[in-house]
């Protein structure tokens, strides 16, 4: 979601913040804006649209300064206008720029403008300036005037402060939303993602919850929320970032779907014994803990709620044991009972999806036997709350829709399934040395399938002028319509929606004309009779079906049901090979339809706020 970068050099840090918002541009936003510290006062640009937008404003009244902030905005609360984009300023003293949601930000703003603060935009985030320039009148530093301000917040915030009283320092606060603080020679940085400050360091401090810390030109001073003084070291980062290159590809999207047999591979690789699962990929508690749980809970959001629908039919079919799955926003708000000796996993591609972490907290509260998050990015708030972390190598994803993040999601958790069971002996070595043969074919069958790219193109030029479209699978395949359906919708913005096959009768049929097509994903399991009977029912009504099958599978094209045969899974790989032409049906319809593939409107990569 929104993108924070902030600098306190000896240079000009103009070009590093904007630079660091271009990195951060994949997540999603509707504004952006600088502010810097110049001849005693702070200067300020902002732009409605993309970054571009504020470069040219930036090129036709430049603006210099050694310390500054920048953010991108996607909006909460108030429309994309200049008067909402941030920074924000109170009185011209404080600027701050703000992630997040303040909740109990009208009473603030009733008690400030009765103290005369006059208010310039209708978002949530301006209370933090006034206030903050309010309690510096009566506070030793900055520092402890943000202290005093945050504890009157209620909500979520990862906010950075810049007054034109404290030369050389920013001083940010984190509850909920993330902030990383790097460090370069006699320079400071600071980011919600330490992706916008690889050009200029790669030694990084990752703020923890509640913590407030000011920086300055060579030093990092932080406090939790009691005041009280933390010790923290710099740690060196390894993560690759390829965000400015596409490549020969189009779109970022493209070219994550086109990456997944690497990606894949890189999720698999140094996992896999001849005939077994490395039981410590996931930590190295896993094997003492995988042997005794009775039950497994699952959260995500999202596409990663999917996933972890697929992992749920995988965990009581391989291990044996209950596995329960919730969408992370409602399980944080309801009454839950925790099953004995319960594992509890999210699943998140940023790690900082703010509903999930909420959730994984109460869930540490409630008593489960650990935790376990399945995640891409190292060092996030997910991995460094969990007791245990598997990361799926899929590299920087870029594009809004997910594709090889959910592809390895699935290749981890098929892992998971597999190495529970093997640790509790709950099936034989047989049986696991086939699924982990499986598991080692998926790379290229990924490939095969992505030759299959032409094909599926004129699949897509069917839907271009359609409205609707309905997404049908069973079993495993069921959660894999359900994300066939989100990508559709996400990038097209056309209505999708997918069912259990079986459940057509139960009122999807009554959609079912010539004008809805209806996508199918088929494995040649037990369930394909029945299936090819649900398909049946659509042909009889007039509906055009466009299946998506494994090659074992023996349905037969005719007028109004067009086939696609997929390189064969495994009993349970299937699930993962045929999310592939899913994605590429979307891709290709979404190019057509001419939207904005990579950033679909009203729509953020990593969903930090509620």
């Amino acid at each position: 979601m929104c993108g924070i970068v902030g600098a306190v050099a000896q240079r000009n840090i103009v070009e590093i913040l904007v630079e660091g918002l271009k990195r951060l541009e994949y997540r999603g936003y509707d504004s952006a804006g600088v502010a810097v510290k110049q001849d005693n006062e702070i200067k300020r640009t902002r732009k409605v649209g993309k970054v571009s937008e504020l470069v040219g404003a930036l090129k036709a009244e430049p603006i210099d300064g050694f310390s500054g902030i920048a953010h991108t905005r996607w909006a909460t609360h108030g429309e994309p206008t200049e008067d909402n984009a941030h920074p924000h300023f109170s009185n011209d003293k404080i600027a701050v720029v703000h992630n997040g949601i303040i909740e109990n930000h009208e009473p603030l703003r009733e008690a400030l403008i009765k103290e005369g603060y006059q208010f310039s935009s209708e978002t949530d985030s301006e209370v933090i300036a006034h206030l903050i320039e309010k309690e510096r009148k009566t506070s030793s530093s900055l520092m402890e005037a943000v202290l005093s301000a945050v504890k009157q917040l209620d909500g979520a915030y990862g906010t950075v402060v810049m007054s034109m009283d404290d030369p050389d320092e920013l001083v940010v606060a984190r509850s909920g939303s993330p902030l990383v603080v790097g460090k370069g020679i006699g320079e400071m940085f600071i980011a919600s993602d330490q992706l916008a400050l690889l050009p200029v360091t790669r030694e990084f401090i990752f703020l923890e919850e509640g913590e407030v810390a000011s920086i300055g030109l060579r030093d990092v001073k932080i406090i939790d929320r009691n005041g009280n003084a933390v010790e923290r070291e710099f740690e060196e980062s390894t993560i690759q970032h390829d965000a400015g290159d596409k490549g020969t590809y189009k779109h970022f999207m493209l070219k994550e779907i086109f990456e997944q047999p690497s990606a894949i591979t890189n999720t698999l690789e140094g996992r896999l014994n001849e005939e077994s699962v490395i039981i410590e990929s996931f930590g190295n508690r896993a094997p003492e803990l995988l042997k005794k749980i009775q039950a497994v809970q699952i959260v995500a959001c999202g596409t990663s709620y999917h996933a972890a629908m697929v992992a749920k039919y995988w965990i009581e079919s391989i291990a044996n044991i209950p596995c329960l799955v919730e969408i992370a926003s409602e399980y944080r708000y309801r009454k839950s009972v925790v099953l004995p000796n319960a594992l509890f996993i999210t699943i998140s591609q940023s790690g900082e999806t703010a509903d999930t972490l909420a959730a994984l907290r109460l869930g540490k509260e409630k008593g489960f036997l650990a935790s376990l998050t399945i995640c891409n990015v190292p060092g996030s708030s997910l991995v460094r709350e969990s007791d245990m972390a598997f990361m799926t190598r899929a590299g920087a994803e870029i594009g809004v829709a997910s594709t090889k993040a959910f592809t390895t999601q699935l290749t981890g958790l098929l892992m998971l399934a597999t190495a529970i069971a093997q640790a509790q002996e709950s099936i034989s070595k047989e049986d696991i040395a086939s699924i982990v043969e499986e598991l080692k074919h998926i790379p290229g069958q990924t490939t095969q399938i992505l030759e299959l790219a032409k094909r599926i193109e004129l699949d897509a030029e069917d839907f271009v002028e359609k409205s609707h479209c309905l997404f049908l699978g069973r079993g495993d395949l069921y959660p894999i319509a359900m994300e066939g359906a989100l990508k559709l919708k996400e990038i097209s913005y056309i209505h999708a929606e997918a069912y259990a096959a079986g459940e057509l009768k139960h009122g999807p049929l009554a959609l079912i004309d010539h004008e809805m097509p209806i996508v199918v994903v088929a494995n040649n399991d037990d369930l394909i009779e029945k299936l090819k009977s649900n398909m049946e029912e659509v042909r009889a009504r007039g509906g055009q079906i466009y299946v998506y099958a494994d090659e074992k599978c023996d349905i037969k094209g005719s007028d109004n049901l067009k086939v696609v045969k997929c390189q064969s899974g495994g009993n349970y790989t299937s699930a993962i090979i045929l999310t592939i032409p899913l994605q590429l049906l979307s891709y290709y319809v979404a190019v057509m339809r001419g939207t904005d593939v990579d950033q679909p409107r009203n729509l953020a990569k990593s969903v930090t706020v509620e």
